[in-house]
């Protein structure tokens, strides 16, 4: 993956920012929207496409696209920059091959502690009902 090559692939788009900010936020476009299109990206290999279309299928729009969207501050170029760095890390993120888990058996302490933990649990809810009387 060619970072310098993939920030050209980028989409941007300002948009306004919702929230308070007074007439500054009516006014301005400080909020940016970036588009990235996974299928269609020419700095990933198709292993690499794959693989983020496995991991990352919940944010990846019906087209193909991935976006993203930062309206943190009040500045369009400190959002673009925060809403790059977040979908870099996003797309490294989902290229790491994660460890197959190893099932394992608790240990024989570990049994042991929760089922004296049950058994105290269950006289003290016992001592609470009231006695029987023959």
């Amino acid at each position: 993956m060619n970072i310098e090559t993939l920030l050209k692939e980028f989409t941007f788009k300002a948009i306004r920012s919702s929230g308070a900010g007074g007439q500054h936020v009516n006014k301005t476009a400080s909020k940016v929207e970036v588009t990235f299109s996974v299928l269609n990206s020419k700095s990933l290999s198709e292993r690499e496409k794959k693989l983020i279309s496995e991991k990352l299928k919940n944010r990846i729009t019906s087209e193909g696209n991935i976006i993203l969207q930062s309206g943190k501050t009040r500045s369009q170029h400190k959002n673009k920059a925060i809403v790059i760095k977040r979908l870099i890390d996003l797309l490294e993120q989902s290229l790491v091959k994660s460890k197959p888990r190893r099932k394992t058996k608790p240990s024989k302490g570990s049994i042991e502690k929760r089922l004296t933990s049950k058994r105290n649990q269950a006289l003290k809810k016992a001592n609470r009902k009231n006695p029987k009387i023959d």
